[in-house]
């Protein structure tokens, strides 16, 4: 089951929140990297004073389960094996540790969006160029129509502006065997990022039962399989590309890097 993070988290999370508040050009977007950023990290959305989160989703909220899953939109029951249920490996980069006490869990079942404009703080951070890979065992991705499966992240719109986004983006390969790897390409520096994953905000909440398997209105970074030439994909890993600076001695941010909150299965081969 997807665990939350703890209430000394989001308090941190709130002061920290000035921190990933990097700001861009009307139109071009905006990552943690950015020289207009002072610092980089988790950001809640572009005012921390905590006015916005009046009435906003409930980051703290988890999402209703049986024991054959979760129970998303119309009371229907997605299992586990739709969302990550093992974390293979996780290598840490530089300035990481933000969300790392409530792995696996943490990134394990639907996402806990935020939003448009607000980032989710049920995240774990890769920190600078760190890596993760992730599987659904028993289950896998398999090549079906249009989009196969979401990345969840934690990006937000910039005062509302949907091409003003605040992302850290992430390099996102796949495998059948956890060996031989196949990448989607991220090259991409600015806005749109392409086949990243990280700059798409997250909808999906068990506060509004928007389903987190929904490409169309969930949110979340789609991909899909045919694009790179793969029919089955067992694995999942994601390697920050962020720039983000990382001060040298103790006090330093523990947020750097993709923040990585859920991953769902839309074509899957047990569905």
């Amino acid at each position: 089951m997807k665990s939350t993070t703890s209430a000394l988290s989001f308090v941190c999370a709130l002061f920290f929140a000035a921190c990933g508040s990097g700001s861009g050009d009307s139109g071009g977007g905006s990552t943690a990297g950015d020289d207009s950023s002072s610092d980089a990290g988790i950001s809640l959305g572009p005012d921390s004073g905590g006015d916005w989160f009046e009435g906003g989703p409930n980051l703290d909220a988890t999402w209703p389960t049986t024991d054959g899953g979760f129970v998303v939109s119309d009371a229907s029951v997605l299992p586990a094996d739709r969302f990550i249920t093992k974390v293979v490996s996780f290598t840490p980069g530089s300035c990481a540790g933000y969300g790392q006490s409530a792995m696996p869990g943490i990134v394990e079942g639907p996402p806990i969006g935020g939003g448009a404009d607000m980032g989710s703080t049920d995240v774990v951070s890769l920190g600078g160029q760190g890596e993760i890979v992730v599987s659904f065992e028993p289950n896998s991705i398999v090549d079906g129509p249009g989009v196969d499966f979401l990345v969840f992240e934690n990006p937000f719109d910039i005062a509302g502006n949907a091409s003003n986004v605040y992302a850290e983006p992430g390099e996102v390969s796949v495998s059948d065997d956890g060996v031989n790897w196949t990448v989607f390409p991220c090259t991409a520096t600015t806005y749109p990022y392409g086949e990243c994953a990280g700059w798409h905000p997250v909808f999906s909440n068990p506060d509004n039962g928007i389903s987190p398997v929904d490409p169309a209105h969930a949110g979340g970074d789609p991909f899909d399989l045919s694009n790179i030439g793969v029919t089955e994909a067992r694995y999942v890993r994601v390697r920050d590309k962020t720039m983000e600076s990382c001060p040298t001695g103790p006090g330093g941010p523990t947020t750097n890097g993709f923040d990585l909150d859920a991953m769902s299965i839309v074509n899957a081969s047990m569905p």
